[in-house]
């Protein structure tokens, strides 16, 4: 039997929350569903798509190939329920984004490929760049909509936001780490980890403030804009680093695994939005964009 959209909703759900618990709370349904729907998943397609664990689950590489393809799916789906779900005006026009460096190829690629396909008309010009200088633009009336990190967003008089997505920071570590199976993981282990910090938006000032409220002095041993070079220095033993779940990913370029763990106490999280001038009266053009945005923010379909 063939597998059906409810399983790859499921599949997805698991994959992002890394537990059946959580992916069950979030779709209202029992465990059991999500267990049976997952099992059913792994025997049409004849591969496992999570190894078993008492931690709970984690994806195989299988799993997170597959991923991609279910993801895309579920999106295609939801774009063509939105063709009959309500008419496109915009059949010509521009429209102006920005976007900062963190989210460019996590949330924007997603966003601007469904925009596309409903509105084909469209010019579309977007710009990467720092969150301040982004707000300067879309205050100037430059930009028409940003998608950014808003969790610090520095205008918010001027400016009108809307959460697309809220990532807690978690703890990535290489196999084999000692901290892999420790049940408790504080922010003092950390410290006392070789850092591998990013430094895009507002992650290696989050990340140094956490540690030093909580009087622990991190020892970086590299410092990157590369999420990739994260991932690999990551993978091969060079040190740990602390970063939102938005830009997790288990396997680095290279092909090794990366874990990644809850961290107790109150960690910071980001939060990834749309923000556009407030009171400016919005072209159709941008009124689309944050209609498909606002219609795509669960990433799964109705």
């Amino acid at each position: 039997m063939a597998f059906t959209l409810r399983q790859l909703q499921y599949f997805v759900a698991v994959a992002e929350q890394g537990s059946v618990t959580r992916a069950a709370q979030n779709l209202l349904i029992s465990q059991s569903s999500v267990t049976e729907a997952i099992k059913e998943l792994e025997g049409d397609l004849g591969v496992e798509l999570f190894e078993r664990h008492p931690r709970g689950l984690t994806i195989t590489y299988n799993g997170h190939q597959f991923l991609r393809h279910a993801t895309k799916i579920l999106a295609d789906v939801s774009d063509a329920r939105n063709v009959f779900a309500e008419t496109r005006h915009s059949t010509g026009g521009t429209l102006n984004i920005g976007v900062t460096s963190l989210v460019a190829g996590y949330v924007l690629s997603d966003l601007l490929a469904r925009y596309r396909r409903a509105c084909p008309g469209v010019e579309v010009s977007a710009i990467e760049d720092n969150g301040s200088y982004l707000e300067h633009l879309l205050i100037g009336g430059e930009l028409d909509v940003a998608v950014m990190v808003i969790s610090n967003l520095r205008d918010r008089m001027a400016l009108q936001a809307e959460i697309l997505e809220t990532s807690p920071y978690r703890l990535w570590l290489p196999i084999g780490h000692p901290l892999v199976s420790a049940d408790i993981i504080s922010v003092q282990d950390i410290a006392r980890e070789p850092l591998i910090m990013l430094t895009v938006d507002e992650i290696e000032e989050n990340t140094g403030k956490l540690l030093s409220a909580l009087g622990a002095r991190p020892h970086v041993a590299f410092r990157t804009r590369s999420v990739e070079a994260v991932r690999s220095l990551v993978a091969t033993g060079a040190g740990v680093a602390l970063l939102p779940d938005l830009v997790y990913r288990p396997w680095s370029l290279e092909g090794d695994r990366i874990e990644s763990r809850d961290v107790s106490g109150a960690l910071p999280v980001v939060q990834v939005g749309m923000v556009w001038r407030k009171g400016s009266s919005l072209p159709q053009s941008a009124r689309d964009f944050v209609g498909i945005a606002e219609a795509s923010r669960s990433g799964r379909v109705r």
